[in-house]
């Protein structure tokens, strides 16, 4: 697994998601493929210290320009980025942070320096409707995501550890939809042509493939990241995903019923910013629709092999280590 450092750096809500998709940088004409239309292709990332819910250190969804420095500097992860290498020189730590992403020392994450900023403001959460900044889960969702907390990992066998474990999709939805910022492998590639947009991502190596004005598959087909299709609207690309593959709706960050769809919207902003949109409906999982919004940062760094099963030693050793204890048990 290729992991290295990539140091990266309100419109009102009563707009209609369409009406923002339409806005561009002031006078900004996006570069155009033979056919005329918008040219996405290139590597893009989406590391940035914004999460997708806001926390109680926000209470609204731009951060203050007279804020943004100091809570960029506070942020645990710059604060780790400055002292850990410090920390683990010559002694080990005791463990009491590994919930905190302590698995890796400092020098093996690249979540990106700064919050991320969407049309010129600075961001606290990806979610933008509800106004709270928080996913507006039901108590259907909420009971099958206390479920599968509660089954995960109990290194019964492979099937019980999280997919990205298995490599079988990216970790903390990164492939989405919605397309997540994790601890690592934020970039994507964009292919494009007439009839087809491929993103390539990162993390474990998905790639979605969408046809352009094509039809959704069968509903008895549940692909991995879902069955997705695509169109033009002017200058945005439009993507509607349906029937994410079940074992993926606890660990996606917008789990989807078979009643359910995500829009996504993708439009240059500018040379250096792809604006990505979102929209969640789902009449199981939540008790309303919810948006989100981030960028997507022009990088001239290449994406990395993740080597995922060819390193995966991880896996092997729990799975052993479970082995063992159940013989000693006995």
């Amino acid at each position: 697994m290729s992991k290295i450092k990539r140091v990266m750096g309100g419109l009102s809500l009563v707009l209609s998601l369409s009406t923002l998709s339409a806005l561009a940088q002031d006078g900004y004409e996006p570069p155009r493929t033979a056919s005329g239309k918008p040219d996405l292709q290139g590597y893009w990332t989406n590391a940035s210290l914004t999460a997708m819910q806001r926390n109680s250190n926000f209470d609204q969804l731009v951060i203050p320009a007279n804020r943004v420095a100091d809570v960029t500097a506070s942020h645990p992860q710059n604060v780790r980025q400055a002292t850990d290498d410090g920390l683990v020189q010559g002694q080990l730590l005791d463990g009491s942070d590994l919930g905190e992403g302590r698995g890796y020392n400092a020098f093996w994450v690249d979540p990106g320096s700064q919050y991320g900023t969407v049309r010129g403001e600075v961001r606290s959460s990806w979610v933008v409707y509800p106004e709270n900044g928080r996913i507006p889960f039901s108590d259907a969702a909420n009971q099958m995501r206390r479920q599968r907390f509660a089954s995960a990992n109990t290194n019964a066998g492979p099937e019980s550890r999280s997919l990205g474990e298995r490599c079988l999709i990216g970790f903390g939805s990164t492939g989405g939809p919605p397309m997540n910022n994790v601890l690592y492998n934020n970039m994507y590639q964009i292919v494009q042509t007439d009839d087809y947009v491929v993103i390539l991502v990162e993390m474990v190596h998905d790639a979605r493939i969408i046809p352009i004005n094509g039809e959704h598959r069968p509903d008895a087909l549940h692909p991995w990241l879902g069955d997705s299709i695509g169109w033009w609207e002017g200058d945005t690309l439009v993507v509607e995903t349906r029937n994410l593959h079940p074992e993926q709706l606890t660990e996606n960050s917008a789990p989807l019923s078979t009643d359910g769809k995500i829009i996504e919207r993708f439009t240059r902003y500018s040379d250096d910013q792809i604006t990505y949109e979102f929209e969640v409906s789902d009449p199981v999982y939540y008790t309303e629709d919810w948006r989100g919004e981030m960028s997507l940062n022009a990088t001239d760094t290449q994406l990395y092999e993740y080597a995922c099963h060819e390193g995966n030693y991880g896996l092997i050793g729990i799975l052993a280590g479970a082995r063992r204890a159940e013989m000693e048990d006995k």
